[in-house]
């Protein structure tokens, strides 16, 4: 039990500094109210035992103050002796934010980079250096730049009239869905689509509703833009639609649920629309990684069934090219094409013009559909050298979910329980394995909604088969050593 308090003691640690830097920085002023013990705990994906420790060990030092009935609070008494935020034109308090500021200041800012010294990495969105189309990637470039007369000066905010002509034909081919140039709006990733359907279509306190367990960075996206976030709980036909609140939004991944892996049924699929045009409201169609269909064929979009103009499609290639490329693209109803051309002039003007051309360049010739089939064949061969192992190695220690489609699946350890998620992670990445939980991809407070086991989201597209053995025989001697301490603990 002494190595599983130390691992809290380092988690403990850690908030300790960040709430610290917070401070010093100015980021956070005297009498700024912290997040709560139970929304830092569910952000950070620990438990709320450790949040407190962190609490009480500021409350000691003199950082934190508390009262009863309200949420601690950033000490009002630190004096000119104690460490204090510099106040300057370029360094502004919390209380100086604005609301929007304010809400963001209680997200955690989690680092993005993976431990070089890992034996394997299971980090859902990485992908194979390998499997990138250099030579096809280069041709398409340097046909761009020997073609392209020099010219400096803005494009349409929309995106380049050849890649969105590009991806009509595609998304047709590829989805069976319709649409015109004028309604694909070209943006800088995925995360930017949300961004720019937040601020269009919510207000302060409009309800957006959204899957749980679901994608983290859009549950804050629609928090940071003043909503009121509903979560409702899916099942194996995807999200539940027979009893789904009024609400202005609604944020689904119909054909490969994020992070649990169920399709969206086709009498759920007509349900959400009914809702949506009963409502008034809008639905977020987050198609990300469709292209990954291994045991069943593609599922047609909701796009292609809605007559309403209700639904706005969200595609990318970062799970196809490259997360760093920062390229996906909105298909949204007509009567909306103006107002998100004028966001997305607002937002940054257009988004790199040399990229968008190379991509158009790639999917007029074939090459982007020639790599797409090879990638999904390799990731093919992943996902069944990932599935042997864990078979081979935990058997039915584990359960295995979202297997049919995507990059990813969930894995439930069986024999550990949810609270030894934390520990568990921590032991993991000591002895050389990167795995991420399930539970910050939850609402707070929707524990019920999840087995009472730990779970951890599994990436494998980085990974060659040797890397994915070891890694599932690392994971199984520290599920076999947290067990054992727990069972001492007992």
């Amino acid at each position: 039990m002494a190595s599983d308090d130390a691992a809290q003691a380092r988690v403990t640690q850690r908030i300790c500094d960040t709430i610290k830097t917070r401070i010093a920085s100015g980021l956070l002023g005297p009498g700024d109210k912290l997040p709560s013990t139970r929304a830092l705990a569910a952000e950070w994906g620990i438990s709320r035992t450790t949040v407190t420790a962190a609490y009480e060990q500021l409350i000691a030092e003199g950082y934190v103050e508390t009262r009863q009935g309200a949420r601690a609070q950033v000490a009002r008494g630190l004096g000119p002796s104690s460490p204090q935020p510099t106040r300057s034109a370029s360094t502004t308090m919390t209380g100086q934010l604005s609301a929007f500021g304010r809400r963001l200041a209680e997200f955690p800012l989690p680092s993005v980079a993976s431990a070089p010294s890992l034996v394997a990495d299971f980090r859902y969105g990485d992908l194979s250096a390998a499997d990138f189309p250099t030579l096809a990637w280069r041709k398409a470039v340097t046909g761009v730049i020997l073609r392209r007369q020099p010219r400096l000066r803005y494009d349409d905010p929309c995106g380049s009239l050849r890649l969105r002509t590009a991806l009509q034909g595609y998304l047709w081919r590829a989805r069976g869905l319709r649409c015109e140039p004028e309604q694909v709006i070209v943006v800088n990733g995925s995360q930017q689509g949300l961004d720019l359907c937040a601020r269009l279509l919510l207000d302060p306190e409009d309800r957006a509703v959204m899957e749980n367990p679901g994608y983290t960075l859009a549950r804050q996206v629609f928090l940071a833009a003043g909503a009121q976030v509903a979560p409702v709980t899916v099942d194996g036909e995807g999200m539940r639609t027979d009893s789904l609140p009024d609400a202005s939004l609604a944020y689904v991944t119909p054909s490969h649920q994020f992070p649990l892996g169920g399709v969206l049924s086709a009498g759920r699929r007509r349900e959400l629309l009914a809702w949506a045009r009963r409502t008034g409201a809008h639905v977020i169609e987050d198609d990300y990684d469709s292209e990954y269909r291994f045991d069943i064929a593609p599922i047609p979009p909701l796009q292609a069934l809605d007559g309403a103009g209700r639904v706005i499609y969200l595609g990318t290639v970062s799970k196809t090219l490259s997360p760093t490329l920062r390229l996906g693209y909105l298909v949204v109803p007509k009567a909306l094409s103006e107002p998100f051309a004028k966001a997305k002039r607002l937002a940054d003007r257009h988004a790199p013009g040399l990229e968008q051309e190379a991509l158009a360049e790639l999917i007029e010739s074939g090459a982007y559909e020639r790599h797409v089939r090879r990638v999904r064949r390799r990731n093919a061969e992943r996902r069944m050298a990932l599935l042997a192992a864990l078979s081979a190695t935990l058997g039915d220690a584990v359960t295995v979910v979202g297997v049919e489609a995507g990059l990813h699946v969930v894995v439930w350890l069986n024999s550990v329980p949810r609270h030894q998620e934390e520990n568990l992670t921590v032991r993991a990445h000591a002895a050389g394995l990167g795995v991420y939980p399930v539970t910050p991809l939850y609402a707070p407070g929707s524990a019920a909604d999840r087995p009472d086991a730990a779970g951890l989201v599994v990436g494998y597209a980085s990974l060659d088969a040797r890397s994915i053995i070891r890694g599932v025989q690392i994971l199984a001697e520290v599920m076999d050593t947290v067990r054992r301490r727990g069972e001492v603990g007992r």
